[in-house]
This record gives C-alpha cells, sequence and structure tokens, in this order.
C-alpha cells in the first residue's frame, strides 16, 4: 500500500530549501514523496502556509510536518484536519499554545527589529557574527529570498499560537518529533511535553552539531521516531 505523501513547511525566517534538505533525502529513501511549498511572503505566512496543506490533502490524507514554525502549523493543520492527516513530523516544537516569552519567539522578534532599524544586508552582518558557517549560510540565503517582506514575517510567526497540550491530546495520529539537545532556542523540554500530550508520539534526540555536518540527521530522527509510533497500536476505547 502506497505511503501518504508529505507536505514539510520551513521554520521562521527560513525557507523550502532547508526544509527539503533535512527531510527530502531520508524520505525518499523510505518510499515517501516529499513536497516543500514555499513560505508565503509577509505576515501570510502562517495562513498561507495552512493553505499549502488545504492544498495538498485535496487528493487524500497527507503526513504534515515541517520545521519549528513549520512544525506548528503542521499540528495545528492536524488539529483542525483530523481525517485529512496520516501523521505528523515535527522537528524542533518551539512553544505551546501562546508564546508569552518562549526563546523562538523572542529570537524572531528581535531579529524583526534588527531589520527594521538596520536593513537586512547590515541585519544579517550582526546576526551572523560568531554563528557556525552552516547557520550564517542558510540565514544568508533564506533571509535574502524573504527579501522586503521578511520583518513582518517574522513577527507574524513569533505571535501566532500553538497548539495547546489539550489540542495535541485529541490527535489519534502517529507523530515523529525529533530536538535537539544542544539548541536553548527549541527547548527538548518542549519535545517532551508535545509527546506526552500526544497519544501516539515519539521522541529522538539529536543536536545541532549533527545538523551543522548533516541536515538530513534531524530529517532521520524525525522520520525515525514517526516509524516507531506508526508501528504502535492505536489507542482503545478503555485505554
Amino acid at each position: 500500500m502506497p505511503k501518504p505523501p508529505a507536505v514539510l513547511l520551513p521554520g521562521t525566517g527560513s525557507d523550502e530549501v532547508f526544509v527539503r534538505s533535512v527531510f527530502a533525502g531520508p524520505l525518499h529513501a523510505s518510499g515517501i514523496r516529499t513536497h516543500t511549498p514555499a513560505p508565503p511572503s509577509g505576515s501570510a505566512v502562517t495562513a498561507g502556509s495552512l493553505t499549502s496543506l488545504d492544498e495538498a490533502a485535496e487528493d487524500g490524507p497527507v503526513l504534515a510536518g515541517g520545521i519549528s514554525l513549520g512544525a506548528h502549523l503542521a499540528a495545528e493543520w492536524a488539529v483542525r484536519n483530523p481525517g485529512r492527516c496520516a501523521g505528523l513530523l515535527l522537528a524542533l516544537p518551539a512553544w505551546s499554545g501562546p508564546p508569552s516569552d518562549a526563546p523562538a519567539s523572542l529570537a524572531a522578534r528581535a531579529s524583526a527589529d534588527l531589520v527594521d532599524e538596520h536593513g537586512l544586508e547590515n541585519a544579517l552582518r550582526i546576526a551572523t557574527d560568531g554563528v557556525p558557517p552552516w547557520l550564517a549560510a542558510e540565514l544568508t540565503r533564506a533571509w535574502r529570498r524573504h527579501g522586503t517582506g521578511l520583518a513582518a514575517s517574522l513577527r507574524a510567526a513569533s505571535g501566532h499560537p500553538a497548539p495547546t497540550l489539550d489540542e495535541l491530546a485529541s490527535l489519534d495520529i502517529p507523530v515523529g518529533i525529533a530536538a535537539c539537545t544542544d539548541d536553548p532556542v527549541h527547548p527538548v523540554a518542549v519535545a517532551h511535553a508535545w509527546a506526552r500530550a500526544l497519544p501516539r508520539a515519539v521522541v529522538r534526540e539529536t543536536t545541532l552539531e549533527a545538523l551543522g555536518a548533516d541536515r538530513e540527521s534531524l530529517g532521520r530522527a524525525t522520520l525515525q521516531s514517526w516509524l516507531q509510533a506508526n508501528a504502535t497500536a492505536p489507542p482503545g476505547p478503555h485505554s
């Protein structure tokens, strides 16, 4: 029986190039087709990404997922469309419910302020100073591709609520989650809280150091978690 296609969404200020580099190889090796829509421009990034999932599921259920904001939006879409989602592939969830003072939200707001105050190129120079070369390269490409809509996109992402733990508890689909133990912006504790709330979820841990050396390391961890969760029988009516 063919596996449903996967639709993967990028994180805040990121792009489909990065999310494809993380997921496409591991999913292809498992016989899963991958679709990575480009992030909509500016403040339309959240609503537009949810629309991309709607469109992708017109021909049947899909695996939904993504990185950071993309993971939040995929889970939000699944809560709204449980019959159209065959499972979730979630890398680096950053908060539950309203963002409040979550590190990823604060970082996105600070980046938006930086772009507004200094312009894109100067903001990039400041933001990439001292960061690992692989991350500097990813930021440089993605931020330039967002162009004039970058600051608005960052602000929209920073204020968008993730699903609450109660909402996640309503999903009886297999969910694979990956977290990086050395990532303070996407705390491992959030990934484990999501997994505890979800009826059928598995977490695997990796590192940003591994991601820098091999983009697919994050995708493999997420996929392996999903495969393990998929092998677990759904909860019975009295479980």
